[in-house]
């Protein structure tokens, strides 16, 4: 938990509670130790991003500070110093608290504001623990409240984690589309209900499992968007007490321009305080896209199906052995871990509904639960479409003669023959050809309905895969 105790040296730090030791040389303190010992639930450590996030509105709020004239230089130079150095991704080993805790977020507040304050201390040459150079509460966290800050640093990490997923999910639109354009000759069953339907083109599903990833993409900007609006400056309840009102006006413009994010006050401080459905609304959008992607998964798992006695439609990648005792067998690894990716996110998103509805009054105390549980499905998605593009979608093949095949064997053509038949007539074909394992242009042709010219003309392969009727006449009309 970032402690060394080799020397076994201790600081006394006191706080509303009592009085507690602490490792000389850790710069965390009270508040952050009885948080570790209190809420010891995950065993982990609060998100990287989270932390840096944390740091950077801790940083702004010290320049704007200073900028009103609220905090002196000397102090707010050595907290804006230590604050780089955990963006930069140092210290962070003192964050010690659970990401799963009560209090609504002061745990992991306070945490922040005494790694910063002893640092800012050391900065300053004085010694960890004397708070009267730098004091985390009066000084560090001057002008804020846990229930702006947290808020805050959660937005601007969820917002960083979206974009990195929604750069996953543009490359795998990308890719494919790219088997779109490879796989468009390739004509192939389509299926309803698993059973056999009318055929279509590879191409065209890849094309519809792009359109799908599209509409993600679309919908992780409007995540972003909604992630964009920070509650800081409105203190405890929203109503900015004990923050300076040009600290108020400035300070999220001023984490706008160190970030490069779009960042904005939110209009109603009170409102965006107590009312966490933004969080339900991009959790949403996450689970769609865990949605569109599982289904993918389960289609190239039913088309790979196989080799010999299943679709053999089309070929994954081989990744690893699939058997300790089959050998040879290998198994669709890829989409069944998207698939499982999908299933914890689809879970993650009913404790983020559960605990944005929890909320009472002006503070929803619930959001440590929902920042753990959202910043892991976004991780997890971003992951998941990372290794289904290189390790799946850029891979597969095509077996074109197997998949030409089931189209000409299949009965699923005889919908094409309806306008020229009628529904009745083909359906008895169709009956028949299931009897007797005849196929659909024998038994047509045996029948004397069509020529064989027109009937190669209707039964084209790529005009069914396309709108529109083949031929000039309807006759059974």
């Amino acid at each position: 938990m970032g402690q060394n105790k080799s020397e076994g040296k201790v600081r006394m730090e006191q706080d509303s509670i009592g009085t507690k030791e602490i490792p000389v040389d850790v710069y965390y303190g009270v508040q952050t130790l009885r948080a570790y010992e209190n809420f010891y639930i995950t065993g982990m450590y609060m998100h990287p991003e989270l932390i840096k996030s944390v740091a950077l509105i801790k940083k702004a709020a010290a320049i704007t500070n200073f900028e009103v004239g609220r905090l002196d230089k000397k102090r707010a130079d050595a907290i804006v110093k230590a604050c780089d150095e955990i963006i930069a991704g140092k210290l962070h080993d003192q964050f010690i608290v659970d990401p799963i805790q009560g209090g609504a977020g002061t745990s992991l507040n306070m945490n922040a504001n005494e790694v910063i304050a002893n640092r800012a201390i050391e900065i300053l040459g004085g010694e960890m623990g004397d708070y009267s150079i730098v004091n985390p509460n009066d000084h560090v966290n001057y002008g804020q409240s846990t229930n702006d800050v947290f808020p805050s640093c959660g937005r601007i990490t969820a917002l960083k984690l979206l974009n990195k997923a929604q750069k996953q999910l543009e490359r795998l639109y990308t890719a494919l589309i790219k088997k779109s354009e490879e796989f468009d000759s390739v004509i192939k069953m389509g299926r309803t209900q698993l059973q056999d339907a009318v055929p279509i083109r590879l191409g065209q599903e890849f094309k519809a499992y792009s359109a799908a990833i599209r509409r993600d993409i679309t919908r992780f900007e409007n995540a972003k968007h909604e992630m964009g609006y920070l509650n800081l400056g409105g203190t405890a309840i929203g109503t900015g007490l004990n923050a300076d009102v040009q600290y108020s006006q400035k300070v999220v413009k001023n984490i706008a321009l160190m970030s490069g994010l779009n960042l904005v006050q939110a209009y109603d401080l009170i409102d965006a305080t107590q009312n966490l459905d933004g969080y339900s609304f991009v959790s949403g959008v996450i689970k769609a896209c865990a949605v569109n992607l599982s289904k993918m998964s389960n289609d190239l798992r039913l088309m790979s199906s196989g080799p010999r006695t299943g679709f053999g439609e089309i070929n994954l990648p081989p990744k690893q052995n699939g058997s300790s005792i089959m050998p040879g067998k290998v198994n669709p690894v890829i989409p069944e871990v998207v698939n499982q990716v999908a299933f914890n996110i689809i879970g993650n998103d009913m404790t983020i509904t559960m605990a944005t509805e929890a909320g009472q009054l002006e503070l929803n105390a619930f959001e440590p639960i929902i920042f753990y549980n959202l910043f892991q499905s976004i991780e997890t998605l971003t992951y998941a479409v990372s290794t289904l593009v290189d390790n799946c979608i850029t891979g597969i093949t095509a077996n074109v003669e197997r998949c030409k095949q089931m189209v000409e064997n299949s009965v699923g053509i005889i919908t094409a023959i309806c306008p020229y038949v009628g529904y009745d007539k083909a359906a008895v074909i169709a009956k028949e050809a299931i009897k007797t394992g005849a196929s659909v242009t024998e038994l047509i042709l045996k029948d004397g309905t069509l020529t064989k010219e027109k009937l190669e003309i209707i039964l084209n392969p790529y005009s069914m895969t396309e709108p529109g009727i083949s031929g000039k006449e309807v006759l059974w009309r």
